[in-house]
């Protein structure tokens, strides 16, 4: 269990690690969502084509580096895929996920929320 430093680069470290979980999906509380105009813009509004669009847009973001020496939250990205911008967003929520996390640092007290969308979307 990661617990949480007083000091803000190490507390800055675990958030980004917590997110790096979220966003290449090996958190199991985290959930992923994908903006209807997302969607649209990379299928053909066929159920079929909507899944295998939010297969590879997951993979898109997951695929997704940022630098070694990064040492923020990353909680904000942006990657190319069929020649246009995604981008995600990372937020930290209480259990419920009502409200946001009291302490982000700490997987016991928050979930994580990565939306993924479009320019459109910002």
């Amino acid at each position: 269990m990661l617990r949480t430093p007083t000091d803000h680069a190490s507390r800055t470290e675990i958030i980004g690690r917590l997110n790096d979980r979220c966003r290449l999906g090996v958190d199991r509380t985290a959930r992923a969502v994908i903006t209807r105009n997302c969607l649209a813009t990379f299928s053909n509004g066929e159920r079929m084509s909507e899944i295998v669009a939010q297969a590879r847009i997951l993979a898109a973001v997951r695929a997704h580096r940022f630098p070694q020496d990064d040492r923020s939250e990353r909680d904000r990205g942006q990657v190319e895929y069929e020649g246009q911008t995604i981008y995600f967003a990372i937020d930290a929520y209480d259990l419920d996920l009502r409200y946001g996390s009291d302490d982000p640092a700490d997987a016991s007290l928050t979930r994580r929320v990565m939306t993924i969308m479009v320019r459109e979307d910002l």
